[in-house]
């Protein structure tokens, strides 16, 4: 595992005060563990930054405050709700030997030939797992592998994910990872079809009504037609001188 480094002092500004450290390119903190008492810390923006991109929630940092190195994993980041930039930070002392609970980030390798043909997409399901191991043994993130996807609707699950030694999934092993799906689903398809057999059968209901018409028309001679519904004429009567 990396190791990673983080400098901090002891903070005695709390409240709205704090207000004029990140002005200063600082950031507020706060470290706590089982069975200690919390303590306020001040540690540099720009630093925490490039920490927290290389270790994320579950690599395990050395705090070194007044001289005194903590063992610490990123517990709670808190953002601001519109800028999305980093107000407050949360570090939690961990027992080397005691296993803790953490989720893992799940970061998709590889290619899936049948989306490269264009066949599928592919589905993220989930983005993290939970997992349970020694602070030292936990993975700052789980690699998976979609090349092994070959086929429409063939699915990764927890279960197939391949973790390091010491490391427990805590996550339910039934859960879908990654997933192809079809690149036009099924019900598009099938609505699709419906409407090309309706527009099929409109120019043959015409043709047949049309049809049905003409078969009407011929079937009458002409003189009939013509004379259909004229009266017979009166027999003539002999001249009288």
């Amino acid at each position: 595992m990396k190791k990673h480094t983080l400098k901090a002092q002891k903070r005695e500004m709390i409240g709205r005060k704090v207000k004029k450290l990140r002005q200063a390119g600082n950031l507020p903190a706060t470290v706590y563990g089982k069975k200690l008492d919390s303590e306020n810390l001040i540690i540099s923006l720009s630093d925490f930054t490039a920490v927290f991109a290389a270790a994320g929630e579950t690599g395990l940092i050395e705090l070194v405050l007044a001289g005194v190195t903590k063992p610490v994993l990123i517990h709670h980041v808190q953002k601001h709700p519109v800028k999305d930039t980093v107000l407050h930070v949360e570090f939690y002392q961990v027992d080397l030997k005691e296993k803790v609970h953490a989720k893992v980030p799940v970061v998709l390798t590889g290619e899936s030939s049948i989306v490269v043909q264009k066949i599928g997409v592919l589905l993220s399901l989930i983005t993290e797992v939970e997992v349970e191991a020694l602070p030292t043994d936990l993975p700052e993130k789980i690699e998976v592998d979609v090349s092994v996807l070959t086929s429409v609707d063939q699915e990764l699950k927890v279960s197939d994910l391949h973790m390091p030694s010491g490391v427990t999934v805590l996550s339910d092993a039934t859960v879908g990872v990654v997933k192809v799906g079809a690149l036009v689903s099924r019900a598009a398809e099938e609505q699709a079809a419906a409407e090309a057999a309706a527009q099929a059968a409109i120019p043959a209901e015409a043709e047949q009504a049309a049809s049905g018409e003409g078969a009407d028309a011929a079937g009458v001679p002409v003189d009939q037609t013509a004379q259909a519904g004229k009266k017979p004429e009166e027999e003539k009567k002999p001249e009288t001188k």
